[in-house]
């Protein structure tokens, strides 16, 4: 009877202890959630641990604290259509052709590169859609038909309506419309709906974590702040004492804080990565309705201030918290990494970005797996750094620079056109771009440009 009762116990105390490992055993193949927030224009100094000079960003910096900063994360092209096209299909805008700023019912990124959204969507992930869009106006390539299940937002940048301060009879062509899962829910976007345009997103992404806590998602957040014109809910008018730019940056930042209380709150904060960066450095053009950057230029040339983007990646279940990373990386290596992460298939179609996830990871005599790094501007190859991150060569190309004329109160200034020769920058001891060092490094020159002609000929021979 004892040895009865005895191996009772034993197989018991089996079961028991097989029932609670196998949720544990669940949680660690559970694929991870993906979120990306992307924010448009915004300057590198905007927000901390990156600058916080006069705007108070307390979700950001929670953010930075949990996760990694990226001190020299890039962006290919810092204008608006080509960087979004490139951080959400892996490649170049020289592959794909999206350069610049596409306008209203433009065709956009050809769908015979997949992205992000179709690529998750078929290995079983929900995703969803909460933002500015501008990789494509048309019925085939609006985000509905590109593998986002749940989708709201603007299908191009707010800027690009009846009220444009310089243009309003070019842009007031077509209305700018609110869309919501594949429909216009608003015909004709006015003032009065801007400025609610960061609280909508922000609580549709909310929603979409509140309902899809038990599945593995992607949210993508490409907020349309804070380019121009910039708007803020009632709630946040005056409230971070430095003006309306500071007030937009002041919900950004609430925004941040809401999506990730949100993941807190639905136990999913450990097997999420996080991603929060900006298509481009800040628009100076509009003054004090831009953000800053300690670098040179700014969005729209292919020198740091437009190309460098003050980047932070959360991720607990695998990345230590409160750490900085001055390796380079690019956005278009977040599709193969974030692949990598969930066990997620990469395209058929070849890409140009590629796992980063050592680098990131912060591993032991991790290489940059990239020999270069190019940089466009609109569809011209101008740029080009060595995968380490420490030289950067500018090929002989005119660029835009700001006059005397300043902006102010949402109203440009005036851009002047300026000039750079053939220039290597040693960007670990210079990384504002002032000096030419090409002279005492023409050895490093000569294999840039080697590479250089690789990319042209490989993206740019035709």
């Amino acid at each position: 009877m004892k040895s009865l009762v005895a191996f009772s116990l034993i197989c018991m105390t089996i079961f028991l202890s097989s029932c609670s490992q196998k949720p544990a055993k669940q949680e660690e193949n559970k694929q991870p959630n993906v979120v990306i927030i992307f924010l448009d224009d915004s300057g590198y100094n905007d927000f901390s641990p990156f600058g916080d000079l006069f705007i108070e960003t307390p979700n950001v910096k929670t953010l930075a604290e949990e996760g990694v900063s990226f001190k020299n994360f890039y962006v290919p092209q810092a204008v608006c259509s080509a960087s979004r096209a490139a951080l959400l299909s892996g490649c170049y805008p020289g592959r794909t052709k999206v350069f610049g700023a596409h306008g209203p019912k433009e065709r956009g990124l050809d769908p015979k590169f997949p992205i992000i959204g179709e690529v998750f969507k078929a290995a079983g992930y929900k995703t969803g859609f909460f933002g500015k869009w501008h990789i494509g106006d048309q019925e085939d390539t609006r985000p509905q038909s590109r593998g986002f299940d749940e989708t709201c937002g603007l299908m191009y940048s707010n800027d690009m309506w009846k009220h444009h301060p310089e243009s309003p009879e070019y842009w007031g062509r077509f209305p700018l419309q609110f869309w919501e899962n594949g429909k216009v829910i608003i015909e004709d976007v006015d003032s009065s709906d801007q400025q609610y345009l960061t609280k909508w997103y922000t609580e549709h992404a909310v929603d979409f974590i509140n309902r899809h806590k038990d599945d593995p998602f992607l949210l993508y957040v490409p907020h349309s702040m804070s380019h121009v014109p910039l708007f803020c809910s009632p709630e946040f008018k005056g409230k971070s004492g430095v003006g309306l730019y500071g007030d937009v940056i002041s919900e950004l930042d609430w925004s941040v804080g809401e999506i990730n209380k949100a993941l807190k709150e639905n136990g999913l904060d450990e097997n999420t990565i996080v991603v929060f960066s900006s298509d481009n450095g800040p628009w100076i053009a509009y003054g004090n309705h831009a953000g800053t950057t300690p670098f040179r230029e700014a969005k729209g040339t292919t020198f740091d201030g437009g190309t460098r983007s003050a980047t932070i990646i959360k991720y607990p279940a695998q990345l230590e918290g409160n750490k900085e990373s001055t390796d380079a990386l690019m956005t278009i290596d977040l599709l193969p990494t974030l692949c990598h992460l969930a066990n997620v298939p990469l395209p058929e179609t070849e890409i140009d970005g590629k796992n980063v996830w050592d680098l990131i990871s912060g591993k032991p005599d991790a290489k940059n797996p990239h020999d270069y790094y190019a940089f466009t501007n609109n569809n011209e190859f101008q740029a080009i750094m060595s995968g380490d991150g420490k030289w950067k060569l500018h090929l002989p190309h005119n660029y835009r620079t700001m006059s005397e004329i300043k902006g102010k109160d949402g109203l440009p200034g005036k851009y002047q056109q300026a000039h750079i020769d053939l220039s290597l920058f040693d960007m670990e001891n210079d990384p504002y771009e002032t000096t030419n060092v090409l002279d005492q490094h023409p050895e490093v020159a000569e294999h840039l440009l080697q590479l250089a002609e690789q990319h042209k000929q490989k993206f740019f021979a035709n």
